[in-house]
């Protein structure tokens, strides 16, 4: 993959365009009917990369005075992989339009990187 590509596809600035911030508002509004029931806030950044497969993550991170922890985190790659707010498919296809050709991606269970902040794996398999 090229370098250019990949720095402009993958760099913070563009991830935020393909899931803007209030989009977790959004989300916990569509899910609970209220935006303050939300316990955290979901942001797409980049982990790593190499010919074969780019791997992004879906950091949650705690709001304040809410529990990251008791919030159910774990069952939200099933939830994140059709939810149309979050519409994995449709970022995916934004990606493609950059030149980076996907031959399948995949979201990886929630790991618990600390009591606030929890991450989902996205994996992008490269043609």
């Amino acid at each position: 993959m090229d370098q250019a590509v990949l720095d402009q596809v993958f760099a913070q600035n563009y991830l935020d365009t393909l899931l803007p911030a209030e989009i977790s508002d959004h989300f916990f509004e569509a899910l609970y009917g209220d935006t303050s029931d939300g316990a955290y806030d979901i942001r797409l950044e980049f982990i790593s990369a190499n010919d074969k497969r780019v791997v992004l993550a879906f950091n949650l991170t705690q709001r304040p005075g809410k529990c990251l922890v008791c919030s159910l985190t774990y069952g939200l790659p099933k939830v994140f992989s059709r939810h149309p707010l979050i519409n994995i498919k449709g970022m995916v296809k934004r990606i493609e339009e950059k030149g980076v050709k996907v031959k399948k991606w995949q979201l990886g269970e929630t790991e618990e990187d600390s009591t606030s902040l929890h991450v989902i794996p996205l994996y992008l398999d490269l043609e």
